[in-house]
């Protein structure tokens, strides 16, 4: 699940960031899939969070947007992050015509929670243990 945060100057307009808005979930998703987390196209709640954020009088920037992709870490996404890391700027580029801007991937180690699936899960797995618990007991 990547998380992205955009900071924009103020020669960004509201079309250009509602267009980033739209196109960076597919893009990002494109970018970082592999096969720990392959991309199948269908994204849903919480797969990519993406968050803007207008400089501050106390930010310093050479670029109109930098879009910050941070990602868990694979094996398989290190080995060619930068040609990730390219390719996801010339996507989106070409989506949206943005010229001024940099793109900066991360890959740190890290886990993701993110509430009720995971509980499910957990309470399948606590099912599975009584059955074999249960199991043993019959044998």
């Amino acid at each position: 699940m990547p998380l992205v945060e955009v900071t924009y100057s103020s020669d960004v307009s509201e079309r250009e960031l509602r267009e980033l808005s739209s196109v960076l979930p597919h893009l990002v998703s494109v970018a970082v899939e592999c096969p720990e987390e392959p991309y199948d196209g269908d994204l849903g709640p919480g797969d990519v969070e993406i968050r803007f954020r207008a400089l501050g009088p106390f930010d310093r920037s050479g670029l109109d947007v930098v879009i910050e992709v941070r990602s868990k870490w694979f094996a398989s996404r290190a080995d060619d992050r930068q040609e990730r890391t390219d390719g996801l700027h010339a996507a989106i580029a070409d989506a949206t015509g943005l010229e001024d801007f940099g793109v900066y991937l991360t890959l740190p180690v890290a886990a993701w929670s993110q509430g009720e699936d995971d509980e499910d899960a957990e309470a399948d797995d606590e099912n599975d243990d009584q059955d074999d618990d249960q199991d043993d007991a019959e044998v």
